[in-house]
């Protein structure tokens, strides 16, 4: 989001702007950058290096970089890159458009949330909040975002209506902590009168949820949920671990019995939910049984959706501070395999049993001899697929269709396309 407002107000000075372009041309090039986990960073830094040479052979006249990597070292930044014309961090990315505009405050004619967007135009990603007051040992998010800081509903709803005037049709709400929305400035978890309003903006077909947080989950969301056709039955919930013992070392303040009564009633109150969750290995406390304990639960729990990665120290975590990274990365990455081999299996039975279903399907684009769409469980980039033949006919990008599953692999769904099925 940062970056589509920041396109927007570089347009409204009259700057042609592209967005990652597989060929970069211009006069100023600007990297937003990532700061969260270690391949994250050196993907960064590779993508810095890789404009400064651009910059030093004539290539490129001026190197702007912003973002949380920029936020959280921007002093050992500056020292080791100078060529890069200045630093800007997580919030002041707006200082780049006062100095290009050359005056200190423009009066640029457009909303805070005007945006050009990078996604395809039907769909578009909705930020409801910025930083974290939860301080999970690992993470730095914290570190670089700071406390947790809502933005006022009507702002948001304002911003879903404009979006929905440009032509989005789909929102995926998003947030450091999603369940947490409005306690700082209401006094109270506020996501689920949020996504309620949301729902009710004349237009928006498909609202999905991404980074809720399992302790004190707000139940309440999923009577939305039901309520609302609009509302996808897909929930994003970062779980990280099962074992009591690593989540206590976490600082996650959930437990093991917690976690598994929150995940039957999640699916006990929404029939047909697909649970997104993310999982960590590696942590410190994690031994033989602790890891056995994760396997068992990715068993059971039957994520329709799961990632998982190595635990990686962050500086400056309470984790950094407090515990040793000891389990070898030869450890690490042969846990991450056996759970993601167990996930695999558990992928491809969830999709084949999707075989003979019609699904609602929107319409991303044609590739090849397939147009690709996604259903209600799937989101842009991140979730499999529905591949469609091209030879059914003309299909329109960000057009809902109703499609007949007639394959499945371990990730993609293939289906065809039945007449008349358009619905949106």
């Amino acid at each position: 989001m940062d970056s589509e407002q920041l396109m927007a107000r570089l347009k409204a000075l009259g700057y042609r702007v592209t967005h990652d372009s597989p060929r970069p041309r211009g006069e100023i090039a600007i990297i937003n950058t990532c700061g969260f986990i270690g391949d994250a960073k050196e993907e960064s830094v590779n993508m810095i290096l890789e404009f400064c040479q651009a910059k030093e052979e004539g290539r490129l006249r001026r190197l702007y970089v912003m973002g949380c990597l920029s936020e959280r070292y921007m002093k050992e930044l500056g020292k080791e890159i100078p060529q890069v014309d200045r630093f800007y961090g997580k919030f002041d990315w707006n200082g780049i458009v006062e100095e290009l505009a050359r005056v200190h405050h423009p009066q640029l004619p457009i909303a805070d949330y005007e945006r050009q967007l990078t996604t395809p135009r039907h769909y578009a990603y909705v930020k409801i909040s910025e930083g974290c007051d939860r301080k999970c040992a690992y993470c730095a998010i914290p570190i670089i975002t700071g406390r947790h800081h809502s933005r006022p509903m009507d702002e948001i709803i304002a911003e879903v209506e404009y979006l929905v005037s440009k032509g989005v049709r789909e929102f995926q709400v998003i947030a450091q902590e999603l369940t947490y929305y409005g306690v700082d400035l209401y006094k109270r978890r506020m996501i689920a009168p949020l996504i309620d309003r949301m729902a009710q903006v004349k237009g928006v077909k498909w609202i999905r949820l991404h980074y809720a947080y399992p302790h004190q989950f707000p139940m309440e969301l999923l009577d939305v949920m039901r309520r609302h056709h609009n509302v996808c039955r897909y929930l994003d919930i970062a779980l990280q671990h099962i074992s009591t013992n690593v989540l206590t070392n976490m600082r996650r303040h959930v437990d093991k019995e917690q976690t598994y009564e929150l995940i039957t009633r999640l699916r006990e109150a929404v029939p047909g939910i697909h649970l997104r969750t993310t999982l960590m290995v590696g942590f410190p406390g994690e031994g033989e049984r602790e890891f056995e304990e994760l396997k068992e639960f990715v068993r059971w729990a039957r994520f329709e959706r799961m990632g998982a990665f190595a635990y990686s120290e962050e500086d400056g975590t309470y984790a950094a501070r407090h515990f040793k990274d000891e389990i070898p990365d030869e450890v690490k990455q042969q846990r991450l395999s056996q759970l993601m081999a167990i996930q695999q299996e558990i992928s491809a039975e969830v999709q084949a049993a999707k075989v003979g279903q019609t699904l609602k399907v929107i319409i991303d684009r044609k590739e090849g001899e397939y147009y690709v769409g996604r259903t209600e469980f799937d989101s842009p980039e991140v979730d499999p697929e529905v591949l469609i033949p091209s030879s059914a006919g003309t299909l329109r990008r960000g057009c809902f269709y109703q499609v007949t599953i007639t394959d499945a692999d371990d990730f993609d769904l293939y289906g065809t396309i039945r007449l008349n099925s358009l619905v949106g």
